[in-house]
């Protein structure tokens, strides 16, 4: 990067520095990131401000997102690294791609589709598994110009169908099935009931056939990936504006219909490469590894586009962190492919430390050249952090963002400075980020209050500039409530020394007479319960005092404590104090999540409350649902009356 971030010395700190030539001047900062990144036009503003509060980054700039993440690459002479490697414990195959071999199957892939008439601007549904035809035709949809929406693999018919509707593309490329580990998921009678169900009919059908399940074809519109690529000719990369979008990534909005995530060109790859470095410290030609999915935005950002744009290594994983084959699976990927980081969900280690609490599978494998560990996508409680830091010893970096962000909103930069962790905490903000916390007014609160935090207009690159076809609804879902700014939809606090702590979705503050009091507060002890792997708190509707929190706790493997609940309760009564009102726990076997991991909270709460619900399209195992209900049931929720 160029003289905007370097240079300068002083007794601030490195990160200080950094962080305030961002803020002093974000234009030449990022213009100066921009310079990492290959421009068939140069841009005419940095920062198009004529029509706040819509912001456009690199205004006028013209490139091609594939051409960066793969052929840039090759010609730089990366051509025989390994681009990426696929690992997969469920079909016991581990293959790997150079950046050449990369280069070959895109270009032919979009050659593929240009022939059936895919052109610049269209819209390409990708319904998935983890297999690397996932990011050949992600980056396939990016060098034609196309816009590619990937949907979850195996996700309902029904969903599949608003998705299809809402982005009406003109070709959907799937797989004929999915493979969990102890089960074969069929995709395509799911996609063609997500087409007969769907106003708006896809043209063509390129289907991956896979040996464990093969589809059956409808004539005149399907085909498969095989046939199609055997008589592919090469395509080159199509030059877009920098504004053009790059993806649409649809996440669950709170009306039932989904939110199209736009994700654009030009300041989304100045961003990620930015990040490589800065926040993830790593060079071109190390591994990274991103244990996540491509149907998330973990996986767009962190497994295909960040480290291609790089020229690192990434990591396609189709399995799971225990049962592929046990909870060394982490482990045996890491010493096995020499991955220097892993960024995960919180939620994967708790799943390990709840099957192997000793960490004893980790003495299993070479672990001496990974070097850090990244999580996010959950708030990560300080004892899950600490033990990670115990067993690994290595950094373990909490960092908070977004599927509207793209990229970190708080993160530790180890490529900037390594900052103290604060356990608990996903660190500061990140350059180019100017994040406060407001009351309900939208009026800065002091330090270590809590409320909403909400990022200043402008965001930097890389976060979504709209909505699909939804521009109000952009608006009114995040800009509305507090002008100027941008409503994360996370409640937290930024204490004296500047770092962040995310302590709950806004919904997840919970108002105990009078009181404002954080769930997530609470969860963190519990968790600190040496029996106890996972735990989750909501706030259930009370008549006298308003709401009340109850508990969830699942016990780590071989624990049996039956007096655990109570011993949780006066751990929040000594911590907290009597002003939470934490009464009431019970044991599950297991939490309600999203296939990211997520907890659904606000699903069991409407439980407890007894209020109609629609399980997430993201769950996971719906029959959990009937399990929280049963344990609600046996504490007296919900209320009669």
């Amino acid at each position: 990067m160029a003289s905007a971030v370097q240079g300068a010395e002083s007794i601030m700190g490195r990160f200080d520095e950094v962080y305030r030539a961002a803020q002093a001047d974000p234009e030449a900062f990022w213009a100066a990131a921009a310079e990492e990144i290959h421009w068939v036009r140069s841009w005419d503003r940095v920062l198009d401000d004529s029509n706040p509060p819509y912001y456009r980054w690199f205004a006028g700039g013209q490139m091609n997102t594939c051409y960066n993440a793969v052929d840039r690459h090759v010609e730089n002479g990366r051509g025989d690294q390994a681009a990426v490697i696929y690992d997969s414990p469920v079909t016991e195959t581990i293959r790997t791609l150079t950046y050449a071999e990369l280069q070959d199957q895109v270009a032919r892939f979009a050659g593929a589709l240009a022939t059936r008439g895919v052109t610049k601007g269209d819209r390409v549904i990708i319904y998935m598994p983890m297999i690397p035809e996932a990011a050949v035709a992600m980056l396939a949809c990016a060098r034609l110009g196309a816009i590619h929406s990937v949907v979850f693999g195996g996700f309902a018919a029904n969903e599949l169908a608003t998705r299809i509707d809402d982005a009406t593309p003109k070709a959907i490329v799937s797989a004929s099935c999915g493979i969990e580990v102890k089960r074969v998921i069929a995709y395509k009678p799911l996609l063609d009931a997500a087409i007969e169900m769907a106003s708006h009919k896809p043209e063509i059908c390129i289907v991956a056939q896979r040996p464990q399940a093969v589809a059956e074809l409808t004539a005149g519109r399907d085909e498969s990936w095989e046939e199609a690529m055997s008589a592919a000719e090469p395509h080159g990369p199509v030059p877009v504006a920098a504004t053009d979008p790059l993806y649409i990534l649809y996440t669950s909005g709170t009306t039932g219909q989904p939110k199209g995530i736009v994700r654009d060109n030009g300041g989304h790859a100045v961003a990620l490469k930015w990040t490589m470095k800065n926040i993830y410290n790593i060079e071109p030609g190390e591994l990274f590894w991103s244990a996540s999915d491509v149907g998330w935005v973990v996986g767009h950002s962190y497994i295909i586009y960040a480290p291609l744009l790089h020229g690192a290594t990434t990591l396609i994983y189709e399995g799971k962190p225990v049962g592929t084959p046990d909870p060394g699976a982490f482990w045996r990927v890491i010493s096995q492919h020499k991955a220097v980081s892993l960024f995960t969900a919180p939620t994967a280690f708790r799943a390990i430390r709840q099957q192997d609490p000793e960490g004893e599978h980790i003495g299993n494998y070479d672990l001496s050249h990974f070097r850090a560990l990244f999580l996010a996508g959950e708030r990560c409680d300080p004892d899950t952090l600490t033990w990670a830091e115990e067993k690994l010893k290595v950094p373990v970096i909490d960092h908070w963002w977004q599927t509207e962000t793209g990229w970190s909103i708080a993160a530790n930069c180890l490529g900037i400075e390594q900052l103290p962790v604060k356990a608990g905490s996903p660190t500061r903000p990140v350059p180019g980020w100017d994040l406060q916390v407001l009351d309900a007014e939208g009026h800065a609160v002091p330090a270590g209050t809590i409320g909403a935090l909400a990022g200043k207009l402008p965001l930097p690159p890389g976060t979504f500039p709209t909505l699909w076809n939804a521009q109000e609804r952009y608006f009114n879902s995040y800009l509305a409530n507090f002008p100027g700014y941008y409503e994360t939809g996370d409640a937290g606090i930024i204490d004296e020394d500047g770092y962040v702590h995310v302590m709950a979705r806004t919904d997840d503050i919970i108002n105990v007479a009078g009181h404002r009091l954080s769930t997530g507060a609470m969860e963190e002890v519990l968790a600190a319960h040496p029996d106890v792997a996972e735990c989750a708190v909501i706030g259930v509707t009370d008549t006298l005092k308003g709401q009340l929190p109850v508990g969830f706790v699942v016990l780590k493997a071989g624990a049996s404590n039956a007096a655990v609940t109570d011993e949780v309760v006066t751990m929040v009564r000594q911590r907290i104090g009597p002003v939470a009102a934490f009464k009431t726990a019970a044991v599950v076997q297991r939490l309600p999540k999203t296939r990211s991991g997520k907890i659904l909270r606000a699903t069991m709460r409407k439980i407890a409350d007894g209020e109609e619900f629609k399980p997430p399209a993201t769950i996971d195992d719906p029959a959990i649902l009937d399990e929280i209900k049963d344990t609600l049931a046996g504490i007296g929720y919900p209320k009669a009356g």
